[in-house]
């Protein structure tokens, strides 16, 4: 299984250029025997110092690093939930992800014409919740008013479930997105097959001019959703440099950190995703499972038979892998511990597992 964010944005606000400069940090398929690269889909390694050092210690030949996707969604203009430009397409793509990226211009150009008139980010924002909304509020009514008839029957399960869906209807008619809805885990499970577009994770990219790139990025925008600021028009010059040249580039530049790389951390961050490794002379190899994940999920994420057949797994912490200086070591002094089905993976555990 493959973690995606959805694009979006209104046209003029530097999407393209932003998911092209993704593309180009896109890695090797050749590497990822399951994975299939679609010209709208860019898979891109997810930056992690840890695979560097973890690989000096094992001597590793090759290094792997996790993954995750961005789709490119095209579509998105006032009045796509009616299914108008290329709304249906739109509607359709969103569904498909697990989180959805924002775009949203902060920049000046005047050879550049925003399609409202004028630049005003939190505009561009309402205009994108409310298509989220009122395809969410078509989805739920419709949903609603076939429960609501078979609730009558006296069924507890589907009063119950016809709460949920009127509590969330409340919300989308107030303008509200149906993640501010207070649901426990239980109520989320029995909503899920919705698909609910305002439930979906969210970050906000805000595409700013490029003298405002030494001003240190918010973290947070239009209330508590996360917000990464950057140049898309200067990240797309960078993505076409080699290593060292793109370095020289930032630093000539004042740039910390590529805004593409903080991009990906935070969108790695929403999913509330975590890496574990495995290391030895062969390869360093870096893996993307969800926080709560139990050892037997992870080894299935390496291959499917070590899921059915999980046995134990053997783990360290990265940093005790890397000062015992590798796998032989950490295990003479005791380092290695063995773990169960029920044990629930850490970000930077160091795997070896066993099976049947």
């Amino acid at each position: 299984m493959s973690f995606s964010i959805g694009i979006v944005g209104l046209p003029n606000v530097g999407k393209s250029t932003l998911f092209k400069a993704l593309t180009k940090k896109q890695v090797d398929a050749s590497n990822y025997p399951f994975c299939t690269i679609d010209p709208n889909v860019g898979v891109v390694k997810v930056p992690d110092e840890r695979l560097e050092q973890l690989a000096k210690i094992s001597q590793s030949e090759k290094i792997v690093p996790t993954t995750i996707e961005f789709v490119d969604i095209a579509g998105l203009v006032k009045g796509a939930h009616k299914g108008e430009g290329l709304g249906n397409q739109f509607l359709s793509n969103i569904r498909e992800v697990d989180a959805i990226c924002q775009v949203v211009r902060n920049f000046h150009n005047l050879d550049v014409t925003h399609i409202e008139g004028e630049v005003n980010p939190k505009n561009d924002i309402e205009i994108i919740n409310l298509e989220l909304i009122m395809a969410d509020l078509s989805t739920i009514t419709k949903r609603a008013a076939d429960t609501e008839g078979k609730a009558r029957s006296g069924d507890k399960e589907l009063q119950q479930l016809l709460e949920i869906y009127k509590k969330i209807k409340t919300a989308l008619d107030d303008g509200k997105l149906a993640s501010t809805v207070e649901l426990s885990n239980e109520q989320q499970k029995l909503i899920k097959d919705l698909g609910l577009l305002t439930l979906k994770p969210m970050l906000y990219v805000i595409n700013i001019d490029e003298e405002d790139i030494k001003q240190k990025p918010d973290s947070q925008f239009n209330g508590q959703q996360l917000a990464i600021s950057l140049s898309a028009k200067i990240e797309s010059e960078i993505a076409e440099l080699e290593e060292s040249e793109a370095k020289e580039y930032m630093q000539e530049a004042g740039i910390q950190e590529s805004g593409l790389d903080r991009l990906i951390i935070a969108s790695y961050k929403l999913l509330n995703l975590i890496t574990f490794f495995a290391s030895g002379p062969k390869e360093t190899h870096a893996w993307t499972i969800s926080q709560g994940a139990k050892a037997p999920e992870a080894a299935g994420k390496i291959h499917t038979d070590f899921e059915e057949g999980f046995i134990k797994a053997e783990i360290i912490n990265w940093q005790d892998f890397v000062r015992a200086g590798g796998e032989h070591l950490a295990k003479e002094k005791g380092l290695m511990h063995l773990e169960g089905k029920n044990y629930e993976m850490q970000d930077g555990d160091v795997c070896l597992f066993h099976f049947k």
